[in-house]
């Protein structure tokens, strides 16, 4: 029998060691650089800067990314940033037209260093993912709405936000849109589905990611992630959660000198994983 070692071969993505070993830390802190004027119109937009450290951890270069929700871009723009290729499907047609430019804005710049992957932006309900006639994905990232708490009207930001004629306060006023739905349980039923008609999508042993927090309201906490982890988790594995940690937020005094009520400043990043044996209920 040899002695010699197997050759370790790295087939999850591109990275070092370090960098792999920095990335398994259960929580980071990620504060992101300020939002251009183009992409502040969006209620709640995810940074490129944290989508792109997922992307690079779960795909290698060349590989395609998948957003079904992909409001204005930013998981796109990260995949061309890191060589990868694309979809997003948006529902609403005013987010994707600025996605549709930020994407083009962002290939001009990229092309001058060299080529880039493509990306294709869709105005669709994710609910046809299956219609869409999207190929099979290595990686999907994305984020929910956080129930309808946008329509809330003391919710974190949106007293400033409705200061501002320009500014959206909600996604929009779509019935198809799952932030408009008020019951939970309704509500968690629509991501579900929407979920498992991606986990369709995804080829075996590929991963993906929710970003999502767990929600306040009406003095009652509802445990979204938790609640989406277990749902999620009846066709794909839960492989484990990472939480990003927000510490430049604003403190506000919350049930001082009466009752604990916390500054919510992190979200959890579930991800999971498509077993071989797994399948999707989608159809």
């Amino acid at each position: 029998m040899s002695g010699k070692k197997r050759k370790f071969v790295n087939r999850l993505n591109d990275l070092s060691n370090k960098e792999w070993l920095l990335f398994q830390k259960s929580w980071l802190i990620h504060n992101p650089p300020p939002r251009c004027r183009d992409v502040l119109v969006h209620p709640a937009k995810f940074p490129e800067t944290l989508i792109q450290e997922f992307i690079e951890f779960f795909t290698k270069r060349g590989q395609l990314v998948l957003d079904p929700m992909a409001g204005t871009g930013s998981a796109l723009i990260a995949a061309m940033r890191c060589g990868r290729a694309s979809i997003g499907i948006e529902l609403s047609p005013k987010y994707a037209r600025i996605a549709e430019q930020l994407i083009a804005a962002e290939r001009e710049q990229l092309e001058a260093e060299g080529e880039v992957l493509p990306a294709q932006l869709i105005c669709a309900d994710a609910r046809d993912l299956a219609d869409l006639d999207v190929p099979e994905v290595d990686y999907c990232i994305t984020s929910p709405p956080y129930w309808d708490m946008l329509r809330r009207r003391g919710f974190e930001t949106q007293a400033t936000r409705r200061e501002s004629e320009e500014l959206d306060v909600t996604y929009s006023d779509d019935e198809r849109d799952v932030g408009n739905i008020d019951d939970y349980q309704t509500f968690l039923d629509k991501l579900a589905d929407i979920y498992a008609r991606v986990a369709d999508r995804l080829r075996d042993r590929a991963y993906l990611t929710i970003i999502v927090k767990n929600v306040k309201k009406g003095g009652t906490i509802y445990p979204l992630a938790w609640d989406l982890a277990r749902r999620v988790g009846e066709v794909l594995t839960l492989k484990d959660e990472k939480i990003w940690c927000q510490d430049d937020q604003r403190l506000a005094p919350y049930g001082m000198g009466n009752a604990w009520v916390s500054n919510t400043m992190h979200h959890y990043c579930l991800n999971f994983r498509k077993e071989r044996q797994a399948k999707g209920k989608g159809q």
